[in-house]
């Protein structure tokens, strides 16, 4: 059964992404970047909504109540990284606009690529490193000036179930450099939707906000390890099972 339900929201978002994009790139030509952005979120919104009703993958959302209140509250989100259920799942829940800062390879993906290149998003050549931060930071201030609220994965990746990747501090040092708060966010989802797994199962995903972290006055990597250490934290006690075997395993 779990490998028929994930066929069919494969199936799923497939089938709707095409003219949903469609419509996307059609709708840029005259269409304001923020009337894009919650256009590209609805379908969002359905995949995630099509992933409840086929996969049986339903969210658990804590801390709603630690994210910044005004339209143009900035913030620098932190969230741990372990499948693409998170990056879907963020847009749906925020109550902002949330900027990703990615790969620009991405925009050359069909259909989905396309209408993110329609979307005031941050998209990066990590073969430029230093061009790259700057780009960051400028476009950082600008979108979070507007009130909208950039999105990193410091770990840069998709880390396994029950594993630690190693954070960096590009996020703090952004926050750093607009004097914006950050959020950390801890998230389940390899539960239900394993690394570069195509088979997904039923289940809860906790998704677990924290409380706004001040970074006047802070350096980066000290921040960093603040950031860290509150989302492993977070993650031993939301999906404990995971973090046990894995330390059974190290001892052997």
């Amino acid at each position: 059964m779990p490998l028929i339900r994930s066929i069919l929201h494969m199936l799923w978002m497939t089938v709707t992404v095409i003219p949903w994009a469609l419509a996307v790139l059609v709708f840029s030509l005259f269409g304001s970047s923020t009337q894009i952005y919650w256009m590209c979120a609805g379908w969002l919104r359905l995949a995630v909504n099509g992933g409840t009703v086929i996969l049986g993958i339903k969210n658990r959302v804590t801390g709603m109540e630690n994210l910044p209140i005004g339209e143009t509250s900035a913030a620098v989100l932190l969230v741990k990284h372990q499948s693409t259920w998170e990056t879907f799942s963020m847009v749906t829940l925020m109550p902002h606009p949330l900027a990703f800062v990615f790969k620009r390879e991405l925009l050359y993906v069909p259909f989905f690529g396309w209408a993110m290149s329609r979307m005031d998003m941050i998209h990066i050549d990590r073969s430029q490193r230093a061009q790259a931060f700057n780009k960051v930071v400028a476009q950082g201030k600008r979108l979070m000036a507007q009130g909208t609220w950039v999105i990193m994965f410091p770990e840069g990746t998709r880390i396994p179930r029950g594993q630690k990747g190693v954070y960096k501090s590009g996020g703090t040092r952004l926050a750093i450099e607009t004097g914006a708060p950050v959020i950390p966010v801890a998230v389940t989802s390899a539960k239900c939707w394993p690394r570069k797994a195509f088979i997904k199962k039923p289940g809860i995903v906790d998704i677990s906000i924290g409380k706004p972290i001040p970074s006047a006055g802070r350096q980066p990597d000290e921040l960093m390890r603040e950031v860290e250490d509150w989302i492993e934290s977070e993650m031993h006690r939301l999906d404990p099972e995971a973090y046990a075997s894995a330390g059974s395993t190290a001892a052997r």
